[in-house]
C-alpha cells in the first residue's frame, strides 16, 4: 500500500508571489490590509493576520485613512474599487497574478477593437468580476450548456467574438464551450488563458486518480481550482475526498485501499500537504513515505485485420458480367442490329455513371451463390460480394438482405470495359460506426460492447465491430486483477480517445461504473434514515468490525453489533462476500459515515434465557472466556454465566485452563439466577453423574 503525491500539488507561482508580497509588506510596515481573501486558504489568511495583515471585506464602507497600505489579492480586484482607494489616498501593493492581469488586458482590448469579449468561468468568482469591471459588456458563461441556452433564447453574437477562460477553468469545459460558439460565430479569436500550472495540476490529478483506489484533494472549500480538481478526480476514481486539513481524515476512508492519491489546490500551503501526506501514510500503513509521481498508462495500439482492410479496395476481376440491368422501370433498350450509335447513347444517357469512392443507394434484385446483385440505375451492373456484405464472414446473406430491400453501399471498383461495378456494404457500415464513435466522444454517451481479448496493459472491447482499447486502470477491476477473466463479458463504457487516422480508440469502463456508483450513493443518501433496513454485502473486514455495501455506500458494523454472542473476531460470524441483513443505527451526511447493526435489539436475550431455563436446569454451554477465578460460559446467545473455579470439578483445581479452554462445550447446572443484575451462576460439579457422558437422556433415566 502506498500514497502517490502529485508533484504539482500546492502553491502555484501566482499564489506564492502574492503570499510573499503580503508577508514582506506586513513585516516592513508593521501591518497592512487585505482586500478580501488574498488567496482561498483560511490557514494562510490566519498566518498573515498574526503578522498584522488585517482583512477587510466591505471595501467601500471601510474608514480608510490616507497612507493606509492594502494588498490587492491574487485574483485581481474590480476597477471601481481600485479607483475608490486611489481617491482616498490608500497605497496599493498589487499581488494580482500575472495570468489574471493578462486576461484583464485581453478583455479590455477586445472591446476597444469592436469585438465581443466572452469569458468561460464562474461569474461570482473575484477573478471573473475583476475582468468584467474592465469591460462595458463581458458575456460570462459557466459552460457549454449556458451558451446553448443563451443562443436558443434567440440571442446572437452580433460582433466578432474574443473568448477567454478563467485561469482555473476545467479544460474540457472550455473546449466544449468553444465548439458551441464556433457553430454560430465564424470570426472568432480564442485565447487559451487557463493557467499552465492549473493545466498541469489537473492532468496529473487525472493520471493519479486513474491509478488510485482512494483520491484525496486538499484545499479550502472556497478554492475554485480545488473544487475543479475534485470534480476531475470524481470522474475517474471511485472514492474521492476533498478536505481542508489532515484532521478530516479517518481510517474508514481507506478501507480496502491499496493505493491512495493526493493532490492539492494552488492555494494549499506545503505544510498542510505534508500533514495530510503523513496522516494518509499512517492511516493506510504505507511502507513508503517518499513522494511518488504518476506514470503514464502503458497502452498498446491495436487494429483488427477487418479495419486494416478498409484502406485498400479489393483488386479482383469478375469472370462474367450480366448483359443488362434488371430494372423494369428503366427506359427500353433499342432493339435490333440496325440500332444506331445515337440511339444507344440516348438510351444510356438515362443512367448515371458510377465512380469509385462514391456512396450509392439501390434495390436488391438477386442473391446468387457468391454475391448480391443491386440495381443502382447506372450504366454498370452493380454487385456486392459476400465478403463485402458483412463483418461476419459466417453470416447468411439472406439474413442480412432480401430481394426488394433498399441498400446503401460504397463503390469500391468500376470496370467500364466489362460494364460492372463492385460495391461494399461492409465498408459503409464501418464508416458509420467510426462516425458513431466520434459522436460518442463528443456527447460522452455510454456504449455497450463485448470484451474480446486481454491485451498488454488492458483489454480490447468490440463495440459495433470497432476495437476499443481499455487500459487496465480503466477496466473497473482492482489493480493486479486477472483481466483474462473478462473475456466474453458484456460491458458498458465511454469512448475517451479517438484517432481515426491511426485507427486508435480508447475507452473507460471505470468511468461508467463510477457514475452508476455515484448515482446509487446519491439514492442511498437521499433516502437514508435511522432504523431503515438494507440487504448488504460484506466488502472488507477489520479487527473491530466489517464494512458492508448497502447499494454503493459502505457502512460499518462494529464487532459488538455483529452478534449477541461474545466474539473476538468478525471472521467468526461472517466473511467477505457474505450477504447481511443490516439496519441503520446512525449516519453523518457531512462526513459520509454510516453506522450499521446486525443484532435485533427488539429481541432480549435475557428473556429467551428465562423462558427456557430456571434454577436447577442443566444446559450445554460454550466456554467463552477463561479467568483466574473461573470461566464464563454462554448459555444462550447474548447471555453468559460464571462457573466459579470451585465449581469446575469435584477436586481442587489450580487453574481453570488446566481443565477448560475457550470454545469448549460442557454441561453445567444453573445454581442461581440474579434477575435484577441479570447474572447466572453455573456449576459443572453439580451436574448428575453420567450426564456429560450420555447426555440428557442418561440424566432423565437417572431422575426416573
Amino acid at each position: 500500500m502506498k500514497v502517490i503525491l502529485a508533484e504539482s500539488a500546492g502553491f502555484c507561482y501566482g499564489v506564492r508571489r502574492a503570499v510573499e508580497l503580503a508577508e514582506k509588506t506586513a513585516k516592513e510596515n508593521q501591518g497592512c490590509y487585505l482586500l478580501g481573501d488574498l488567496i482561498h486558504n483560511a490557514r494562510v489568511i490566519a498566518d498573515l493576520e498574526t503578522l498584522g495583515a488585517r482583512k477587510v471585506n466591505n471595501f467601500n464602507n471601510f474608514n480608510w485613512k490616507s497612507g493606509d497600505i492594502v494588498i490587492i489579492r491574487s485574483h485581481g480586484e474590480r476597477k471601481d474599487i481600485l479607483e475608490n482607494l486611489t481617491r482616498q489616498g490608500v497605497k496599493r501593493v498589487d499581488a494580482t497574478c500575472p495570468n489574471v492581469r493578462r486576461i484583464q488586458v485581453l478583455a479590455a482590448d477586445a472591446e476597444r477593437d469592436g469585438r465581443q469579449p466572452v469569458m468561460i468561468g464562474d461569474p461570482e468568482h473575484p477573478e471573473v468580476q475583476s475582468v468584467a469591471s474592465r469591460c462595458e459588456n463581458l458575456l460570462i458563461f459557466q459552460g457549454p450548456d449556458e451558451i446553448k441556452k443563451y443562443l436558443d433564447a434567440g440571442n446572437l453574437f452580433e460582433k466578432p467574438v474574443t473568448v477567454m477562460a478563467q485561469t482555473t477553468c476545467v479544460r474540457e469545459i472550455f473546449e466544449n464551450s468553444l465548439k458551441v460558439i464556433k457553430k454560430q460565430c465564424t470570426n472568432l479569436k480564442n485565447f487559451d488563458t487557463i493557467c499552465n500550472a492549473t493545466r498541469r495540476r489537473q492532468t496529473e490529478a487525472a493520471e493519479i486518480a486513474a491509478k488510485s483506489d482512494v483520491m484525496v484533494v486538499a484545499g479550502d472549500p472556497k478554492s475554485a481550482n480545488t473544487r475543479h480538481l475534485t470534480e476531475i478526480c470524481r470522474g475517474i476514481c471511485p472514492r474521492v475526498y476533498q478536505i481542508e486539513s489532515a484532521d478530516e481524515l479517518s481510517p474508514e476512508m481507506f478501507a480496502n485501499c491499496e493505493t491512495a492519491g493526493l493532490t492539492a489546490g494552488a492555494s494549499t500551503p506545503a505544510g498542510i500537504i505534508k500533514e495530510v501526506y503523513a496522516v494518509m501514510s499512517e492511516e493506510i500503513k504505507a511502507a513508503e513515505e517518499e513522494k511518488i509521481t504518476a506514470e503514464p498508462v502503458n497502452e498498446e495500439e491495436t487494429a483488427s485485420p477487418a479495419e486494416a482492410s478498409e484502406e485498400a479496395a479489393t483488386e479482383e476481376t469478375a469472370a462474367d458480367a450480366p448483359e443488362e440491368a434488371a430494372n423494369p422501370d428503366a427506359p427500353k433498350a433499342p432493339a435490333g442490329e440496325e440500332s444506331s450509335n445515337e440511339e444507344l447513347e440516348e438510351y444510356l444517357s438515362h443512367f448515371k455513371t458510377l465512380n469509385t469512392g462514391e456512396k450509392v443507394t439501390g434495390i436488391v434484385r438477386a442473391i446468387t451463390p457468391t454475391e448480391v446483385e443491386v440495381d443502382v440505375h447506372a450504366k454498370q451492373t452493380a454487385y456486392i460480394k459476400f465478403s463485402e456484405l458483412s463483418e461476419d464472414p459466417a453470416a447468411n446473406p439472406e439474413d442480412i438482405v432480401k430481394i426488394g430491400d433498399e441498400i446503401e453501399a460504397y463503390v469500391i471498383r468500376v470496370n467500364d470495359v466489362d460494364g460492372f461495378a463492385e460495391l461494399s456494404k461492409k465498408r459503409l457500415d464501418a464508416q458509420r460506426k467510426w462516425e458513431e464513435v466520434e459522436r460518442a466522444v463528443e456527447d460522452k454517451s455510454v456504449k455497450e460492447g463485448v470484451v474480446t481479448e486481454e491485451n498488454k496493459g488492458g483489454v480490447v472491447v468490440s463495440v459495433d465491430g470497432i476495437r476499443v482499447f481499455v487500459p487496465a486502470s480503466q477496466s473497473g477491476k482492482p489493480r493486479g486483477a486477472d483481466l483474462s477473466a473478462m473475456r466474453g463479458e458484456k460491458v458498458r463504457l465511454r469512448i475517451t480517445e479517438f484517432n481515426r487516422a491511426r485507427r486508435r480508440v480508447v475507452g473507460s469502463i471505470r468511468s461508467v461504473l463510477d457514475e452508476e456508483r455515484r448515482a446509487a450513493q446519491d439514492e442511498v443518501w437521499a433516502n437514508i434514515e435511522a432504523g431503515k433496513r438494507y440487504t448488504g454485502t460484506v466488502k472488507s473486514m477489520t479487527s473491530y468490525g466489517v464494512f458492508v455495501d448497502i447499494g454503493g455506500v459502505d457502512g460499518m458494523v462494529h464487532i459488538s453489533e455483529l452478534s449477541w454472542s461474545r466474539i473476538k473476531d468478525p471472521k467468526e460470524v461472517c466473511k467477505i462476500g457474505d450477504t447481511l441483513e443490516v439496519y441503520v443505527i446512525s449516519y453523518d451526511p457531512e462526513r459520509r459515515k454510516i453506522s450499521l447493526g446486525v443484532k435485533d435489539h427488539n429481541r432480549n436475550p435475557w428473556s429467551d434465557f428465562t423462558e427456557n431455563y430456571g434454577v436447577g436446569d442443566v444446559a450445554k454451554v460454550r466456554i467463552v472466556k477463561i479467568m483466574p477465578f473461573g470461566a464464563f460460559a454462554e448459555v444462550v446467545p447474548g447471555v453468559d454465566g460464571l462457573i466459579h473455579i470451585s465449581q469446575i470439578a469435584d477436586h481442587r483445581v489450580e487453574k481453570p485452563d488446566d481443565i477448560l479452554a475457550e470454545g469448549d462445550y460442557v454441561y453445567a447446572k444453573i445454581t442461581a439466577i440474579d434477575e435484577e443484575r441479570q447474572k447466572i451462576s453455573l456449576s459443572m460439579r453439580a451436574v448428575p453423574a453420567g450426564y456429560a457422558e450420555d447426555g440428557e437422556q442418561a440424566y432423565e433415566e437417572e431422575e426416573n
